[in-house]
């Protein structure tokens, strides 16, 4: 045993006069390395300095908190507004003086409308101001339940579901539906409310250019072949296409029937947030759908708020009756928000009313559209973005200065202009920092039935001689 002991022995002591120097040497180093590993602390101790009391006072002195918020202008337009007194309606005083209306979206004239008033103020005496508690704790009245019968009823769609904030309707539908690992396919144009469902949603965002099918549809083959590679990923991934019906940001309107012939091609969902479209667009008022054509069913959820055309608060969704259910359930601004005062509630159902009653006031409004539409075409500097079918059209500059700020003030003085001769314009507004795709600076010009022709006549004249006198 000794023996064999020894003789291993002499072979590694022969194998080390062998070996290479090269190898010799790189061995050598990592011996070292281990050695020095081993031996020494992972981490320095500094010397402290003890501080006296004097000098943590001098120092408390001289700290300077960072600003809470960044320094805003006392110029800055949120912080100047003007004052309206009075229902903002056909007719609209501010700061006491008598202005015709072009900035406000009551598309159908039912702000001021005496029945929706009176439906209001009945149903104010009967229930009281609000309702001081969400749907699901004693938030609930029959007028709202009331409510979701006739939208769906006039949606022709199984049910829907109201919420007490516009805003907030598209933006806790999208997240009540679509989660983390999820993919949603968005147009650019997308309005802010809609960036901020997709955001509290966690899913993953894929952008395609605005109203582009192909593009859409590069982004849709590029997620198929990915599905390939990770089939059992792929059976448990929703994917969405969220898209507008008249966007608000460019004033034109989505090719919807396009849009369903990509939902069934590549197995995905359509979101339709229909704020600017639902009583404006079809023969009665029901939107892109109906403006198109396409059957309702074929569109997954269709949002819309309830304080444009129908002159209210709040928005509503629609849908077959197991997709609107789990809002009830998962809908943030449903569930945690006080539900929609009875008397406005009572107000859109007076809104609906006259809407089925009377079809021909979205054939007025279109055609007043297209009126204002022509009649702005050729202001000098100014170019007319959108469809002449929309109510809300923008006006942008055709050569911009480059400077985002300088734009503004350009368009400012043309709304000022105009606010002087009595015609009231507002500047489409953005939260500029947060915007995903911030639009150019643009003037609203806005559409509603009650305008005249003389009305639509002294407005566009006093646009087309502010630009005339201001863009030079």
């Amino acid at each position: 045993m000794a023996s064999g002991q020894q003789w291993v022995l002499v072979e590694m002591v022969q194998a080390f006069y062998e070996a290479p120097a090269y190898h010799l040497i790189l061995e050598g180093i990592l011996i070292l390395w281990i050695i020095r590993l081993l031996f020494s602390k992972t981490y320095k101790l500094h010397e402290t300095y003890k501080l006296t009391e004097k000098e943590k006072e001098d120092l408390i002195e001289e700290w300077q908190p960072e600003p809470l918020v960044p320094a805003t202008s006392k110029d800055h337009p949120s912080l100047n507004y003007v004052v309206v007194t009075g229902p903002p309606s056909h007719k609209i005083v501010i700061d006491g003086k008598e202005c015709i209306n072009f900035a406000s979206f009551n598309f159908l004239g039912l702000l001021d409308n005496k029945r929706v008033k009176e439906k209001a103020l009945a149903s104010l005496k009967k229930y009281g101001v609000g309702t001081c508690g969400p749907r699901g704790f004693y938030g609930t009245f029959d007028v709202h339940l009331e409510l979701e019968s006739r939208l769906a009823k006039f949606m022709k769609t199984e049910e829907a579901i109201i919420y007490s904030y516009g805003f907030a309707t598209i933006a806790s539908a999208i997240p009540a539906y679509s989660k983390r690992g999820d993919i949603i396919f968005v147009d650019e144009a997308a309005c802010f409310s809609i960036q901020k469902g997709l955001q509290a949603s966690r899913s993953f965002i894929k952008y395609f250019k605005h109203n582009d099918m192909e593009d859409l549809e590069r982004l849709l083959k590029e997620q198929e072949l990915e599905d390939q590679k990770n089939p059992r990923k792929a059976r448990v991934t929703r994917k969405f296409i969220v898209v507008e019906g008249l966007y608000i940001n460019t004033a034109d309107i989505c090719p919807l029937p396009d849009l369903v012939k990509l939902k069934y091609k590549y197995k995905v969902r359509i979101f339709l947030e229909e704020s600017m479209s639902f009583g404006v667009l079809g023969e009665h008022g029901r939107g892109v759908t109906e403006h198109f054509g396409v059957n309702i069913d074929d569109i997954d959820l269709i949002s819309a708020n309830m304080e444009n055309a129908v002159a209210s608060i709040g928005g509503f969704c629609c849908g077959r009756s197991f997709v609107i259910d789990h809002q009830r359930l998962s809908g943030q601004g449903y569930c945690f928000s006080a539900s929609l005062p009875p008397m406005l509630a009572a107000a859109a159902i007076e809104a609906l009313n006259i809407m089925e009653e009377d079809p021909d006031i979205f054939t007025v409004l279109r055609e007043k559209s297209k009126q204002i539409y022509m009649d702005l075409q050729g202001t000098p500097g100014l170019k007319l973005v959108g469809v002449p079918f929309a109510p809300a059209l923008h006006l942008q500059l055709e050569k911009s200065s480059g400077c985002r700020n300088s734009d503004m003030q350009l368009l400012r003085s043309i709304v000022d202009y105009c606010l002087e001769k009595h015609v009231v314009l507002t500047l489409a507004r953005y939260l500029e920092k947060e915007e995903r795709f911030l639009p150019p600076p643009s003037i609203r010009v806005v559409v509603t039935i009650e305008q005249t022709e003389d009305d639509i006549q002294k407005a566009v004249s006093c646009i087309k001689e502010a630009a005339s006198a201001l863009l030079k």
